[in-house]
């Protein structure tokens, strides 16, 4: 699969789908999604933003370059400590792709290792590549492979990988992850609801790729998972300078640990709570976390965006504020423990 990243960083096991797949609107794709029909048989227009939320991207990765820098750093020595240095790692695409090349940078530059890094497809309710899978099992020992992603929200995908990968004998069910405001694993960077700025754009900061896409009629039984390469966007990608950004923040040095008290709960059961209090009967219409509160933003139909009152000010949710201004979406004051911000998507039945 082509991308705008190099080889050494990355390997993409996805099939190239480009012009194969016209993407549609998003209030059409919202419909669609929710009167049936799974979002990996779409794609979304990607979202094109405004000099003024380029702006304030620019500024979130000025503002979070070192936590986040922080954040993988102190990750990739739980790797190294856990599964030592024949790791090799598999980064859920898309959004676990920067943060899968942040963690091999920074091994090697630490540990001076040179791990592997494949990206393969999971997509909730259709399950993993196992394509993908067949092909690392022929390469590497079941024990080498950890899988990454950039956040947990809620814990869906997380869920979906445990289920999988019942079926791969002495694979882990690990995820590491840059943060996990959802405390479900120990193998993460923080447990903060940390604003991770690739998080703020689409493609143009995740090789130029697109989401992941799966449909008979175009992926065939000894296919990859698709998606599409946005050459067109080649001018506007920052790929690079994001992970270049991030990477002159490491440091070799101890890092703290965070100074946040963990909950006791777990994201899911807040998410719970929330669908009970605004009467929403599908949780996969509430999506926790500044990750995935950006997402609904900028391929969903928000209904509202919800704020951890003690955040209002906080400027990790500049971006979203910005978004939610020029969606004319409403946002709400909410007491909120986990998380800093998140995104209620619109039930079209409603409109």
């Amino acid at each position: 699969m082509k991308s705008s990243y190099k080889e050494n960083d990355v390997i993409l096991l996805l099939k190239d789908i480009t012009g194969m797949v016209e993407p549609q609107p998003t209030e059409e794709r919202e419909r669609l999604i929710q009167s049936g029909k799974h979002y990996c048989e779409m794609l979304p227009i990607e979202y094109v933003p405004s000099e003024i939320y380029m702006q304030v991207y620019q500024e979130a990765l000025k503002n979070y370059a070192r936590p986040t820098a922080e954040a993988v750093g102190r990750l990739a020595d739980k790797i190294i400590a856990g599964k030592g240095r024949q790791v090799v790692l598999v980064s859920l695409a898309r959004a676990g792709i920067p943060i899968g090349i942040l963690l091999k940078r920074y091994i090697r530059w630490k540990y001076q290792v040179e791990v592997n890094h494949y990206s393969i497809s999971i997509i909730r309710g259709r399950g993993i590549d196992h394509n993908a899978m067949k092909f690392l099992l022929q390469h590497y020992q079941p024990q080498q492979l950890l899988f990454v992603d950039g956040w947990i929200g809620k814990g869906a995908i997380l869920k979906e990988l445990k289920k999988e990968l019942a079926a791969y004998p002495g694979v882990s069910t690990d995820i590491a992850v840059a943060a996990d405001p959802a405390n479900m694993t120990e193998l993460c960077g923080t447990h903060e609801d940390l604003l991770i700025p690739s998080s703020c754009l689409n493609c143009t900061v995740s090789g130029l790729v697109s989401r992941t896409f799966l449909r008979d009629d175009i992926i065939g039984k000894e296919d990859f998972h698709g998606a599409v390469y946005y050459g067109a966007l080649k001018n506007e990608d920052l790929s690079y300078s994001f992970i270049d950004a991030i990477e002159q923040k490491f440091t070799k040095e101890n890092i703290p640990n965070e100074s946040k008290q963990v909950l006791k709960t777990t994201g899911i059961d807040e998410v719970t709570h929330l669908a009970k209090e605004y009467g929403i009967a599908d949780i996969n219409l509430i999506k926790p976390g500044i990750g995935e509160a950006t997402r609904v933003l900028l391929r969903r139909v928000p209904w509202k965006i919800l704020v951890a009152e003690d955040a209002c000010d906080d400027p990790a949710l500049a971006h979203i504020f910005r978004l939610a201004e020029e969606k004319d979406v409403p946002v709400e004051r909410h007491p909120l423990s986990h998380y800093k911000a998140c995104g209620m998507i619109k039930k079209m039945a409603d409109t």
